[in-house]
């Protein structure tokens, strides 16, 4: 395609982009490395100087799939920041877990059900925990999610914030359980807000809710230093993710590390800007499919539990001639 068919080009301000893409080339793949020299030269050009190197260096391909329509979706994500406590206690019954012992051992492992009401799984799970949340729903988005900032109580009393990054699944597929609501009939609205309220007039029913989403997620505990606190969790690229710059992709259609051209419009956002593929998920399938990193925290948990529009994509690829 030309530069001139990507709507909003001229106007983007590209610098935000740029720290998506300086992350990028701390892991490049082979083929955007060789660019990653003038990537960091021109992180303090100007956005004119960036966008005449891009249209030299890079060439725009329009992202379609193998069969159907070239319109695809995009939905949202973001890092919730949850309050938790290290032990278990009143107000905090609710466990996050790491790496189960045995883990790879048996696949699928134990679905969210069993390791729910099954002693074997609960076995293996025993001394695993790395803290306790207050509502089962937090946990379930906690793990959707893939990441969050945990506000965490320490035996002592004190307090601090550290973050759960993904650490592995049970390697059972993912369930939408606003889907599983939309099926049965019980809401119109299955946004997380709907869900949540949904949830809160029907406690009887809330087991049969978080059971239709078989897959489970296990965590890892790091530290959240100043500067990292400044940056999302690290994406399947092995970097820190950006807000509003970083994108999740199913990696058989486009390469991590790879710049993005997005255009999508609807009732949550109006988007023309260029991001990059750094992370992936189990719900992000097909080549015109991404899902956006809002940030963290309560507004880009509202922003990423509505977005859902139509979207297109173009990948920009290095010229050949250069």
């Amino acid at each position: 395609m030309r530069w001139t068919e990507l709507s909003g080009f001229a106007d983007d301000a590209l610098h935000e982009a740029w720290n998506a893409w300086l992350k990028s080339c701390e892991r490049p793949g082979p083929v955007f490395a060789p660019l990653c020299p003038d990537v960091r030269r021109l992180s303090i050009a100007s956005a004119d100087e960036q966008r005449d190197w891009m249209v030299r260096r890079l060439q725009p391909y329009r992202v379609e799939p193998l069969v159907g329509a070239g319109e695809g979706l995009l939905t949202g994500y973001y890092e919730p920041m949850l309050q938790a406590s290290r032990q278990a206690g009143p107000g905090f019954t609710v466990p996050l877990y790491g790496v189960p012992v045995g883990l790879g051992k048996k696949k699928p492992w134990y679905s969210r059900q069993e390791i729910d009401t099954l002693p074997e799984a609960k076995s293996a799970l025993r001394g695993r925990e790395i803290a306790w949340l207050a509502d089962p729903l937090d946990a379930l988005m906690l793990q959707i999610q893939g990441s969050g900032r945990l506000r965490l109580a320490e035996p002592d009393g004190s307090e601090r914030m550290v973050r759960l990054a993904y650490a592995a699944s049970n390697d059972h597929p993912y369930r939408s359980v606003g889907g599983w609501l939309l099926q049965q009939g019980a809401v119109r609205d299955a946004s997380w807000p709907g869900i949540k309220a949904w949830a809160a007039q029907n406690p009887q029913r809330l087991n049969d809710l978080l059971w239709s989403n078989p897959r489970t997620v296990f965590f890892r505990e790091e530290s959240l230093s100043e500067l990292d606190a400044g940056f999302g969790p690290r994406g399947a690229q092995g970097v820190a993710l950006t807000p509003g710059r970083s994108i999740a992709v199913d990696k058989d259609s486009i390469p991590y590390g790879t710049p993005v051209w997005l255009v999508s419009s609807g009732p949550m956002l109006n988007l023309q800007r260029l991001v990059l593929a750094q992370d992936t998920g189990s719900a992000i399938t097909g080549a015109v499919r991404a899902d956006y990193f809002a940030g963290w925290g309560a507004e880009a948990g509202e922003l990423a539990g509505r977005l859902k529009q139509p979207l297109r994509m173009w990948v920009l690829w290095p010229r050949t001639n250069q």
